[in-house]
């Protein structure tokens, strides 16, 4: 696994790595119990207090993952378990400006990043598969370039967190703040599933969260950037996510 950290990076990272509640491995048995503990305990919480739950109970073990199209989830983590680990998947097809809140996130909170890379750079995957796999087999390239690396990365954790919410597309409506992902056999913590965009809004505003600029831009969600679009008006935000393919997730969610 191809890891690069912050202090490789260049970067400051704040803080040291949050103390382990627990650093014994927790049986799948044990973690399907807790996710349904924490689901019953936690389905109407403030985000703070899911946040703080999910950091206290599974200590190391825990991480939080970003896209960084904004830093809110990693800000919120960084206030309530300072230096826990953020994992960020550098797909090498990201746009300028979000490796630009990556490194402000490294640089200036109390977190560790962890910028995870595929087994291939896009040269060795286009001397593999093909040119432009994306345009021809997006599963494909999301696979090699996400779903695979985040595998790798969540290896050594038994629970991570997310920044999915309910109202950013249909195929999110139901997401629950805690719940046992059976696939990778760990606990998936989701502390802003109930906010609004309004709620982001104002969580930006007062802590004066980096965004990423792309949102100025017209952009809805940001992702790779040969498989993102601009968003029209009316479009749903992830309208512009694989807008030529059936496709709206890249297979992390699924």
């Amino acid at each position: 696994m191809t890891v690069v950290t912050a202090a490789n990076l260049g970067l400051v990272s704040l803080g040291a790595p949050a103390t382990p509640a627990d650093p014994a491995r927790r049986s799948r048995a044990e973690l399907s119990s807790l996710a349904a503990e924490g689901a019953a305990l936690l389905a109407d919480a403030p985000a703070e207090e899911i946040a703080r739950w999910a950091a206290s109970t599974f200590g190391e073990r825990f991480c939080v993952t970003s896209s960084m199209a904004d830093a809110v989830v990693a800000h919120l983590f960084s206030r309530v378990a300072p230096g826990v680990d953020v994992v960020f998947l550098d797909t090498g097809l990201h746009f300028p400006e979000t490796l630009k809140i990556r490194d402000t996130v490294a640089r200036t909170m109390n977190v560790n990043v962890r910028s995870i890379r595929p087994r291939m750079t896009v040269g060795q995957q286009d001397g593999e598969f093909g040119p432009r796999l994306f345009a021809r087999n997006p599963d494909e390239c999301c696979f090699l370039r996400k779903v695979e690396p985040l595998e790798r990365a969540l290896a050594d954790y038994d629970s991570w967190a997310t920044g999915l919410r309910r109202d950013e597309s249909p195929t999110r409506a139901n997401t629950p703040v805690v719940a046992f992902d059976a696939k990778k056999g760990k606990v998936k913590v989701n502390p802003i599933a109930a906010w609004t965009q309004s709620d982001v809004d104002r969580y930006i505003a007062r802590w004066n969260v980096p965004v990423n600029e792309l949102f100025k831009k017209g952009y809805g969600s940001i992702g790779c950037w040969p498989c993102t679009r601009r968003t029209k008006a009316g479009e749903d935000p992830r309208a512009g996510r694989w807008a030529m393919f059936e496709k709206t997730e890249c297979g992390l969610h699924i």
